[in-house]
């Protein structure tokens, strides 16, 4: 997928695709595949930006996979839905700090911090 075709896809496709991209692009940096979890990072972004272009009602699309079954998906949303669902972003942020190991906890543990110095800046 290409950044250009993110604005002509469904909503609902966005969300799946920012499933999928958060679930492989841990594999990707844990297997020494920095271009390829960077172009995924990118992807990320680019499908963030659109959400909140699209406005509240796309964005909060992204508060089901709070409960994905992959640690890497569920710190990438946590992440994205604190602007607007502060609680939900934490709770799942903390969850994982505390419960993953390796650079996915140390990721969740990270944004919790600069969340909660203010310091934290949304893609």
């Amino acid at each position: 997928m290409k950044k250009a075709q993110i604005k002509n896809l469904p909503t609902e496709e966005l969300i799946e695709r920012t499933r999928g991209l958060s679930a492989d692009r841990w594999p990707a940096i844990y297997a020494g595949r920095p271009k390829e979890a960077n172009r995924m990072f990118d992807l990320l972004v680019a499908i963030e930006r659109e959400l909140r272009a699209r406005g509240i009602e796309a964005q909060r699309q992204l508060l089901k996979l709070l409960d994905d079954p992959d640690p890497g998906t569920r710190c990438w949303v946590a992440g994205s839905v604190l602007e607007f669902a502060p609680g939900e972003g934490e709770r799942v942020l903390a969850e994982i700090a505390r419960c993953v190991d390796g650079l996915v906890g140390f990721s969740a543990e990270r944004t919790l911090q600069e969340w909660k110095a203010g310091t934290f800046k949304p893609l």
